[in-house]
């Protein structure tokens, strides 16, 4: 039996401490090729994001990764300086997480995708981690390269979950409302991986001592991480455990474990005004020509995954560049 080629994956991320693992799992899984990714202002800077996927790309020996730098601020407004308070001062825990070597590409995150989008004709797929900036950006200035996109799974929103932000906004729709708006409503596959089903996948302290146990200085780096993420997500569950946003997310991207969605055709909103802007909105279908997808359950606990992916992948025999 023929296997099939992996699928070629641009990751649009603010790298934190839940990308981190994201795009770990990524890495390891053989689905999937990661062939770029593009940063953005959401836990970190774009450009400290950048600095973390870089040092993240050289523990795990892939630096033929091209790396990009995309939007500092939002559509409206200025970033907000990120979140400290969950990721740590430098996004991965405090760390000390920096790269040797490499350095990001010249171009911006919007036209490597844009580039990425043409290379693998219409095969690439689009996994956005953090704000939407980008994307949002990649709709307007290069809108014929829309159909080169196969399709696009966004970690984001609360349907009929709380936000995490504010009463109704998840963080990463909250950081940028217009941006997630002109995604939504771009004429191209979208699924959308929400708290209502994120919140639900937890990663514990015995699942990071198990990745701490992992050979290699990646899976190590990861569960060195993973102290901050649980002082923050102690307040939130009442326990040490942390939400596996990002990485179930990845999960969903590279297809590997079956997924239940909407049953019935869906078109998706953003509100952008008044109180509840960042609130994302689910309708019965009006006829818009590319499918919509809300992720509601994952047949396989995203830790389970993620740690068996990580513990198959021979971290031990990769080297920094």
């Amino acid at each position: 039996m023929t296997t099939p080629d992996p699928i070629p994956v641009f990751v649009d991320c603010d790298t934190g401490i839940d990308d981190a693992l994201a795009l770990a799992y990524l890495l390891a899984e053989p689905a999937v090729r990661v062939v770029g990714i593009g940063t953005v202002s959401g836990n970190v800077s774009a450009t400290q994001a950048a600095r973390n996927t870089l040092a993240l790309l050289e523990l795990a020996g892939r630096t033929d990764v091209r790396v990009a730098i995309g939007a500092t601020n939002p559509l409206r407004g200025q970033f907000h300086g990120g979140a400290p308070h969950v990721h740590g001062v430098d996004g991965v825990g405090g760390i000390g997480l920096v790269p040797r070597a490499s350095a990001v590409v010249a171009t911006s995150a919007i036209d490597l995708l844009r580039d990425l989008a043409q290379e693998w004709g219409g095969r690439l797929r689009v996994l956005a981690l953090g704000p939407l900036t980008n994307l949002a950006h990649f709709t307007t200035t290069h809108p014929a390269s829309l159909p080169l996109i196969a399709d696009v799974v966004v970690m984001g929103g609360a349907f009929d979950h709380p936000g995490n932000i504010t009463a109704v906004a998840e963080a990463n729709i909250h950081n940028d409302p217009d941006a997630a708006a002109a995604v939504f409503d771009a004429d191209w596959h979208l699924t959308v991986v929400p708290l209502d089903v994120t919140m639900r996948h937890v990663l514990s302290e015995q699942d990071a001592t198990a990745i701490a146990a992992i050979a290699g200085e990646l899976p190590v780096r990861l569960a060195q991480m993973l102290g901050t993420y649980f002082d923050f997500y102690e307040r939130v569950y009442g326990i040490r455990q942390c939400a596996l946003h990002d990485p179930l997310a990845a999960i969903v991207a590279a297809g590997t474990v079956g997924v239940t969605t909407n049953g019935r055709p869906i078109e998706m909103s953003v509100i952008t005004e008044g109180p509840d802007r960042g609130l994302t909105v689910a309708r019965a279908s009006r006829g818009k020509r590319h499918e919509r997808r809300i992720v509601r359950e994952v047949a396989e606990p995203a830790s389970q995954t993620l740690i068996k992916q990580l513990r198959a992948h021979p971290w031990h025999a990769q080297s920094r560049a």
